[in-house]
């Protein structure tokens, strides 16, 4: 009998300590996520615990991959290399390629946070194994993707010491890079909501909805870091764009360019609205008596319509020294604004509405 108690006692022990270990672990990955997320952390609080820690590790391991992509400490080629097996060392933990990977791009980070995520590899690994298996695969998938839009970076740019800037030859290619960087990351977040709210809609067609969303997203944040990318000598915006205006990619580098850009950067934001106009039946489609869900789409949403708004008023888009972004006040407004959208689709329809001018719900 005593020991039975022994053993019992012993499990006891083994089981508090593992969820004591794990909890630290997710404790320390939530505050890199804060740290290293901008905006999207806000929206990640708000998921339910049941997906919270799978978004994490997914963004976090994202995160790193693309620090490894874009370390000025190795040449594109060793970039490449690790890239390429990147998902294979999450997917199988190697403890002596986590040292070498480590010390070859430690200190490449000037955020303190970045760099302490650099030395969180393993933590990050070891939260992706606690994951229920069907987590594991989503995660797996997206971060796939991302690596495969990463090598689009290295194969196709210059070094960023090169002095010279390169722009994608097509639309084609950004569409890819789009999917790739932005919308199977859309395409993860629906896949992780859907495996833990029942959806009135076919599965693949809200998958869709959420991939052109993750698109959206993503030609905002290519809008808004045009200037910084110019300068390590990408272009994403299409050379066949830019010869229609008589612009070569090393001619964006100068403000005076600006007039001669804004045929190309209208193209891209409508290309986005339309684009962000799945939200429409994406939120719709989302049960009322999911009150995080909702507010975790929905905010992303609105500010990523309000960046495409700033962008199109914006007259010097080439200016390396101005960023253009949403002031903090209308992100707490829209925060605060929220709880209408838990149980009115209608609010949410027409406040996006307002924020997209030729919209259609």
């Amino acid at each position: 009998f005593i020991s039975c108690i022994l053993k019992i006692y012993h499990k006891f022990v083994f089981f508090v300590k593992k969820i004591y270990t794990m909890f630290n672990i997710m404790t320390d990955l939530n505050e890199l996520l804060k740290h290293t997320s901008r905006s999207l952390y806000l929206s990640a609080r708000l998921l339910p615990f049941a997906v919270r820690d799978t978004f994490s590790v997914a963004y976090l391991l994202c995160r790193y991959a693309d620090s490894i992509a874009d370390t000025a400490l190795l040449p594109p080629a060793e970039r490449l290399k690790w890239i390429e097996i990147f998902p294979s060392l999450v997917l199988r933990p190697d403890p002596d390629k986590q040292r070498q990977l480590l010390q070859e791009i430690s200190g490449s980070s000037p955020n303190i946070y970045e760099e302490k995520l650099l030395q969180n590899l393993p933590a990050c690994q070891t939260a992706f194994q606690k994951l229920v298996p069907a987590h594991r695969q989503i995660i797996m998938d997206v971060v796939s993707f991302v690596c495969e839009g990463m090598k689009m970076d290295l194969h196709l740019f210059p070094p960023e010491n090169a002095r010279e800037v390169r722009a994608f030859s097509s639309a084609e290619q950004l569409y890819t890079y789009c999917r790739l960087m932005g919308g199977e990351p859309g395409v993860f977040w629906s896949r992780l909501i859907a495996s833990h709210v029942p959806l009135p809609t076919e599965k693949q067609l809200f998958f869709s909805w959420g991939r052109d969303i993750g698109e959206a997203l993503q030609i905002v944040n290519i809008l808004r870091d045009l200037p910084r990318d110019l300068r390590i000598g990408r272009c994403y915006f299409p050379a066949e764009d830019l010869q229609k205006y008589h612009l070569q990619p090393k001619d964006l580098l100068e403000q005076s360019n600006s007039p001669r850009f804004e045929p190309v950067k209208q193209k891209w934001i409508a290309w986005g609205r339309d684009k962000l106009r799945a939200a429409f039946s994406y939120f719709s489609t989302l049960p009322k008596s999911q009150l995080r869900h909702r507010a975790a789409v929905a905010w992303p949403v609105l500010w990523a319509a309000d960046t495409l708004n700033k962008l199109e008023r914006e007259k010097n888009l080439l200016d390396p020294i101005h960023k253009v972004k949403i002031p903090r006040s209308r992100i707490y407004t829209t925060i605060l604004l929220t709880p209408p959208l838990w149980c009115s689709n209608t609010a949410f329809h027409c406040w996006l509405k307002s924020k997209l001018p030729s919209a259609r719900s």
